[in-house]
C-alpha cells in the first residue's frame, strides 16, 4: 500500500477542535494562516516549490533550447559547458530544457492523479462515513480489495495491462490513491457525523444536503486536503518509477524518471550529471512532503 501512514501524516479532529471549527469560522482559517505565516521553514520549502511549478510552466521562456533536439557532438558536456550550463545527456540534449520541460509531465502525474482520486475517493469516503451501516460496510469492503496489493505493483500491474503512456500512468495512480483516501475521509466524517452540533442541526429539521454542506463538509474537507497534498509526492516518484521501468512516459518526452533511466549509464562517465533528475524528483517530493507538514501543524488548533 502507499508508504505513508495516515498516523503520521494527519491528525483527526476531536470534538473539541471540530467545535472551534464549526463556532469560529472565519477566526479559525485567519489563525491558520497566521500560524503558516510564522513557519519560517514552511515559507521557504513553499518559496521553493512555487519556483519549482513556476520554472516548469515558464519553461519556453527560460531556455532556447529544444528539449528534444539531439546533436552527437555534444554528448555529456559537463556542468558549466558554454550554452549548456547544466551539460548534455547521451545523445546531446540540452539537461537545463529536459529538466524545465520534464516538470511539466512530473509535476502533473504528481497532481492529476491526487487530484481525480480526491474527487472519487473522498466523496466515496463521506458518504460511507456519513450513511453508516449497509452503505458503510458496501464501500469499505470494496475498498479493502484493493488494500490486498502494495501500490507499487498496483500501479505496474495497470500499466502493464494497458500499456505505457502519460493518460494509463495517470489513471494506474489514481486507482492507486483512492483506497487511503476513502479510509481517511470516511474516519474523519465518521468523528464529525457523531459530533453535538451535527445532531442539533439534524433534529431542529436540517436535511441531509445541509448537513452535509455546511456541518460536515466544513469540518472534514481541511484533514482530507491535507492528507491529498502529502499524497503528491509519492505520486511523483511513482510516476517517476512507472518511466524509469519504460511503463511510464514514453520516450523522447522529457520526464524526470524517464531522464533518469536515460542517463544511468552515463553514471560511470559523469556522475553528476546522471543524477540532476533524481536530485529534482528528491527535492520536490520533499517539498511537497514539508508543506503538507506545516500545513497540518498550521490546522491543528490543540497547539
Amino acid at each position: 500500500m502507499v508508504s505513508t501512514s495516515s498516523e503520521t501524516l494527519l491528525t483527526l479532529p476531536t470534538p473539541d477542535a471540530a467545535l472551534t471549527r464549526a463556532r469560529h469560522g472565519r477566526g479559525y482559517w485567519k489563525n491558520v494562516w497566521r500560524r503558516l505565516a510564522e513557519d519560517r521553514i514552511t515559507i521557504a520549502v513553499m518559496l521553493v516549490l512555487i519556483a519549482i511549478i513556476l520554472s516548469a510552466v515558464l519553461a519556453p521562456y527560460l531556455t532556447p533550447h529544444d528539449p528534444m533536439k539531439t546533436s552527437v557532438f555534444a554528448r555529456l558536456k559537463p556542468i558549466g559547458t558554454a550554452g549548456h550550463w547544466l551539460g548534455t545527456d547521451e545523445i546531446g540534449r540540452d539537461l537545463w530544457a529536459r529538466m524545465v520541460y520534464g516538470g511539466r509531465l512530473s509535476l502533473l502525474c504528481g497532481v492529476l492523479p491526487v487530484a481525480l482520486a480526491l474527487v472519487v475517493g473522498g466523496t466515496l469516503g463521506v458518504v460511507a462515513g456519513y450513511a453508516g451501516g449497509v452503505v458503510n460496510s458496501a464501500i469499505m469492503r470494496s475498498i479493502d480489495v484493493l488494500y490486498a496489493f502494495p501500490s507499487i505493483l498496483l500501479a505496474i500491474a495497470i500499466c502493464g495491462i494497458l500499456g505505457s503512456g502519460i493518460r494509463n500512468t495517470i489513471l494506474a495512480l489514481s486507482v492507486t490513491f483512492i483506497p487511503p483516501l476513502v479510509r481517511i475521509s470516511e474516519a474523519v466524517t465518521t468523528q464529525v457525523r457523531s459530533l453535538d452540533f451535527v445532531e442539533a442541526a439534524r433534529a431542529s429539521g436540517s436535511g441531509t444536503a445541509l448537513l452535509l454542506r455546511y456541518h460536515v463538509l466544513n469540518n472534514v474537507l481541511g484533514p482530507i486536503l491535507v492528507y491529498a497534498t502529502s499524497l503528491i509526492s509519492i505520486s511523483i516518484i511513482l510516476a517517476s518509477g512507472l518511466s524509469f521501468l519504460g511503463l511510464g512516459v514514453s520516450p523522447p518526452n522529457p520526464e524526470w524518471g524517464l531522464m533518469l533511466n536515460n542517463l544511468r549509464p552515463a553514471i560511470w562517465v559523469n556522475p553528476v550529471v546522471a543524477a540532476l533528475p533524481g536530485v529534482m524528483i528528491f527535492l520536490t517530493s520533499m517539498c511537497f512532503n514539508l508543506t503538507s507538514d506545516g500545513i497540518r501543524q498550521a490546522m491543528d488548533v490543540r497547539l
